[in-house]
């Protein structure tokens, strides 16, 4: 199946109705045939869906049939297959978890930055530049001269905000992210706890990729995504990282050539974490999908 994409998008708006909005927007996503996810707060959407072109504009044009949502953004990238198993509309407290009462995005947020002006802004030295995404996801690729806040989750970062960083001091601060969601949060708090000059990327690190050409980016590595393709190069094809099986952690090749890699038993991120009982089981589990692979393929031939 050709033309096929991927979609991500987002937007802080208020939808009191959003429990009801679930079930319908699950049964239109389903009868268009796009699969992914969508998160649904009262706060907003956040999603990603993946199907063929007319799939995809079918159910954009839905979801811009809502006036609450006539503006809508979306950073596409295209894929050769489907790297999402079904479809899941999800209801949450909060669209991105940043667990902070009263941070509101829809009330301020940080001054948005093009991609076209984002290399600028990260050139003048008075700017601190962090990336608010989780510390594996840094390690994987990141913006030259970045700070990695070395978080594990993103309800990490206020604590961060607290050691690290001091309106008085850090008058320019500059955040971005995989699409953009978790800067609005982060910055509509960095506002709250009094910093002036806040600014992120718009689109985030997915919009910069798509704009800016190779040999004009200050991107290095590669951009952790949370679908199948693992992560995505500077021309948003999947990289060069595989997901750990038993563990979910993205190995590259000179991890999984340690010994500590067994496919879909360990790694060398939860080698240490594995007891006997579960090494055990996890071997038996492999050897059942192996057998399951065999039956299948001497059906089918």
């Amino acid at each position: 199946m050709k033309d096929l994409i991927v979609i991500a998008f987002y937007k802080f708006v208020d939808l009191p109705e959003f429990e009801e909005l679930q079930p319908r927007w699950l049964k239109q996503c389903q009868d268009v045939g796009v699969r992914g996810s969508i998160l649904l707060a009262s706060e907003g959407l956040n999603g990603m869906l993946a199907g063929s072109r007319e799939q995809i504009d079918h159910i954009v044009d839905y979801l811009r049939s809502d006036e609450r949502l006539g503006d809508l953004e979306t950073k596409e990238s295209q894929v050769d297959t489907i790297p999402f198993r079904r479809m899941k509309v999800r209801l949450k407290e909060e669209i991105v978890a940043l667990k902070v009462p009263g941070i509101d995005p829809r009330s301020r947020v940080g001054s948005y930055v093009q991609p076209e002006a984002w290399n600028e802004l990260i050139a003048d030295p008075d700017v601190r530049v962090i990336d608010t995404r989780n510390d594996f996801e840094v390690e994987i690729g990141s913006f030259q001269g970045s700070e990695n806040p070395q978080t594990e989750h993103f309800s990490d970062f206020p604590a961060y905000v607290e050691g690290n960083l001091d309106p008085k001091r850090d008058r320019k601060v500059a955040l971005f992210c995989t699409g953009g969601i978790r800067c609005e949060k982060a910055t509509s708090y960095l506002l709250e706890k009094g910093f002036e000059e806040v600014y992120h990327l718009q689109g985030g690190i997915l919009k910069y990729l798509e704009t800016i050409p190779r040999e004009q980016s200050t991107w290095e590595g590669e951009c952790f995504v949370f679908d199948k393709r693992v992560t995505l190069d500077h021309d948003l094809q999947p990289g060069s990282y595989a997901l750990c099986h038993a563990c979910w952690q993205p190995l590259n090749e000179q991890m999984k050539a340690q010994p500590e890699y067994e496919d879909g038993i360990s790694c060398p991120h939860c080698i240490d974490r594995l007891t006997p009982e579960v090494h055990a089981s996890r071997h038996e589990r492999m050897k059942q999908l192996r057998l399951t692979a065999e039956r299948r393929q001497r059906m089918e031939g």
